[in-house]
């Protein structure tokens, strides 16, 4: 097993006007290789963890992505493109947070590099 983390400071709106600084972490390990995990506030008393299709952040860095729990976008940018990715998890109750692109981006080139897109299923034993 290998595994790719990606520690970083991300943003929650708590309101439109407060915003808090978090650290996080994502996660990516080659024996789940459909999901990432995404630890918010690590070096918090309670650390909130959320797990996730790596195909969802993957499509949520180019356009409006999810349902449900999740729910990723990538926020207007200028011409370079976003410089931010929105993420909304929660069902009845929600927070929204900001995730920096590029190392974002980044990481997730790296968990490609360990499982190609498209081969996450392979030597699955389907007996």
């Amino acid at each position: 097993m290998h595994t790719s983390h990606l520690s970083l400071e991300i943003t929650y709106r708590a309101t439109p006007a407060l915003a808090v600084t978090l650290n996080c972490r994502l996660s990516y390990r080659t024996d789940d290789p459909l999901a990432v995990t995404l630890v918010l506030d690590t070096d918090g008393e309670r650390p909130v963890r959320w797990v996730f299709g790596r195909d969802l952040l993957a499509e949520g860095m180019t356009c409006a992505s999810g349902g449900g729990e999740v729910t990723l976008w990538p926020a207007p940018g200028d011409e370079e493109g976003p410089s931010v990715l929105c993420l909304r998890v929660g069902d009845a109750r929600t927070a929204l947070f900001e995730l920096p692109v590029a190392p974002v981006a980044d990481w997730l080139a790296d968990t490609y590099a360990l499982v190609p897109a498209g081969s996450e299923l392979d030597g699955t034993d389907w007996d």
